[in-house]
């Protein structure tokens, strides 16, 4: 695996080194809201890097049960294969059915080098019945609105909703806030050990 050790990310670091994030996942969006997230939190440019991992779930995750399972999954994925670094976050979107309709939001799990479990999920809104159709056939939320919008790899640019918020909320920033909210424990150490 190509992926950069500690070692040689210290060797080009200035003298004060910055935190070290990996992300389980290479997508774009997931790497770029766990940036901004943690620069706003602690107020310094960290250095985050995308992994692809394995997630133990469906490709396409139903309910909270899965979803978080996905998330912590991912993020424990990261921790093993490249342990040196500060923290490591799995960001994981899911569906489930609300009576007859159909619900996406995510979930985010933050670990650090100790025992404490960053968790938050973002908010949820409503899927239109077309792309629940396809989600419901079997295909993963990004492809179904991939062939209802009639775009291409929607899910690592603003995904279902940045295309039902025609841009105003994109997938990196619906993502945004539920990392910040998993970084509550890292941000109050002393109540959360």
């Amino acid at each position: 695996m190509a992926f950069p050790k500690r070692k040689n990310l210290q060797e080009i670091l200035p003298q004060g080194r910055e935190k070290l994030i990996v992300v389980g996942s290479k997508n774009p969006t997931k790497v770029q809201c766990v940036e901004d997230a943690f620069q706003a939190a602690f107020e310094d440019q960290p250095i985050v890097q995308g992994l692809n991992v394995d997630t133990q779930v469906g490709r396409q995750p139903f309910g909270d049960v899965e979803t978080y399972t996905g998330a912590y999954n991912r993020a424990s994925a990261a921790k093993r294969a490249f342990p040196e670094a500060d923290y490591w976050v799995g960001i994981e979107g899911g569906v489930d059915e609300v009576g007859d309709q159909m619900v996406a939001f995510a979930w985010v799990v933050i670990l650090n080098g100790g025992t404490v479990v960053g968790k938050a999920k973002t908010g949820t809104f409503f899927l239109p019945e077309a792309v629940k159709v396809l989600v419901k056939k079997g295909m993963e939320l990004g492809e179904a609105d991939d062939v209802v919008f009639s775009r291409e790899n929607s899910k690592q640019r603003g995904g279902a909703v940045g295309l039902l918020t025609k841009g105003i909320v994109n997938r990196s920033l619906f993502y945004r806030q539920a990392v910040l909210l998993a970084l509550i424990p890292f941000l109050n150490k002393e109540l959360y050990q």
